[in-house]
């Protein structure tokens, strides 16, 4: 059934696709149930990306361009990665920062390009705090100028690849400028200290604490740094930031981690269809597997509208996040506004959708050697990363009527 719904929409009829589930299915659906315990080691991350390197999923030199400078490709990687394992799709993706490395300071590239050319810089992006939590514009973490470094003080949380990454974009608020800033911080020069946290759901992604206590970078990676000296080097924004031009164009016009966050949202639109397609296939293969009083399951007609109920969260789910995507790749003045609302929808009708499939399998569906409860805790946690339900309602809000209400 999944096959029907998932390549209509592709630019090459779906070869893409394709070819990325037979390599799920042969490299990750065998470990995934087992894999899925317990967060990724540095060592199982570079394997398990590796696989998706094959196909030119990565960010180091010459493969990002091909993943994030195509936005079908990105959508096709964000749903059928997390059809199989929302864990690894989350992990991939929020190791983008690791494209920084070629223009950071010299002492970073030193450090990392090698390991950013073999697929094996892993990358984090820091923006919770934990007294902040949604607050995201008025962040604690500091940087002081100090000579020709900046010094970072202060605490992020709920960063995904932390304990494990080489490189963080931490956002911090530079006291020199008085203004918000992102700043690429590599382990090998300027040490942080990480702890690993336990969560619902996403279990095979390593979230964890960071702890920046006087950690000083050069100043040329103040990410604007970057890309101000990356442009006058004649380098243009696309290789900076391997998006298409439409996109790149929203890092101009509003602030970086507005335009990043319309990106990743997007991404966790597709990630949810991609979590209720799979929910989906489950149930309406167990409505004719599992009898009752001497029929399948699937006669019975409350059994029937559920299936209903999941499939419309799916149809519906999938239109609107296309739709986000469709502005994105046009670098659309709208697309803020419906990746926030895409993000927020598909999210909540994931849980719905899971949780009706669970129900369909009954007792079934609770067994933990079962998957329909690990979809059901992926979906949980997609309420609530890259901003709460309640937050993209207020960012809708402030959208549509210029009036901030956060």
């Amino acid at each position: 059934m999944s096959s029907e719904y998932g390549g209509i929409y592709d630019e090459d009829d779906g070869q893409f696709r394709q070819e990325l589930r037979a390599q799920l299915e042969e490299h990750i659906e065998p470990i995934v149930d087992e894999a899925d315990r317990e967060p990724l080691t540095r060592e199982e991350f570079i394997e398990y990306t590796g696989v998706l390197r094959e196909l030119g999923i990565g960010f180091e030199p010459g493969i990002a361009e091909q993943y994030f400078g195509n936005l079908e490709r990105f959508a096709v990687v964000s749903e059928e990665v997390s059809k199989v394992w929302p864990s690894l799709n989350v992990a991939l993706q929020m190791s983008f920062p690791s494209v920084f490395v070629n223009y950071a300071a010299d002492e970073t590239q030193d450090a990392m390009l090698s390991k950013l050319e073999t697929g094996e810089c892993i990358g984090c992006l820091a923006v919770t705090e934990p007294e902040g939590g949604s607050d995201t514009a008025r962040p604690n973490t500091v940087a002081y100028k100090d000579g020709d470094e900046y010094v970072l003080e202060g605490e992020k949380t709920w960063v995904g690849n932390a304990p494990i990454a080489d490189i963080a974009l931490v956002v911090a608020h530079d006291d020199e400028a008085d203004t918000q800033d992102m700043f690429l911080v590599d382990q090998e020069n300027s040490p942080f200290e990480t702890e690993t946290m336990d969560k619902l759901g996403w279990k095979g992604v390593n979230n964890g604490h960071m702890y920046f206590d006087g950690v000083r970078i050069p100043e040329d990676n103040r990410l604007s740094n970057i890309v101000g000296n990356a442009l006058m080097d004649g380098a243009d924004m696309q290789e900076i930031v391997p998006f298409p031009e439409a996109v790149s164009q929203l890092f101009f016009e509003q602030k970086a981690l507005n335009a990043t966050f319309s990106f990743m949202r997007t991404g966790m639109s597709f990630m949810a269809v991609g979590i209720m397609q799979a929910a989906f296939d489950e149930a309406l293969d167990y409505v004719h597997e599992r009898e009752t009083f001497g029929k399948p399951i699937g006669e019975n007609q409350l059994v029937q509208e559920k299936l209903y109920d999941i499939l419309r969260d799916l149809e519906t789910s999938r239109h609107l996040a296309r739709h986000a995507l469709e502005l994105l790749s046009r670098g659309d003045d709208r697309a803020r506004l419906i990746s926030s609302l895409a993000k927020g929808y598909t999210a909540e009708r994931s849980v719905d959708a899971t949780y009706n499939a669970l129900q369909i399998h009954g007792g079934e569906g609770l067994k933990t050697q079962n998957r329909l409860e690990r979809y059901y805790r992926d979906a949980s946690v997609m309420t609530i990363p890259d901003g709460t339900t309640e937050i993209q309602k207020l960012i809708v809000g402030k959208e549509l009527t210029g009036l901030s209400a956060y």
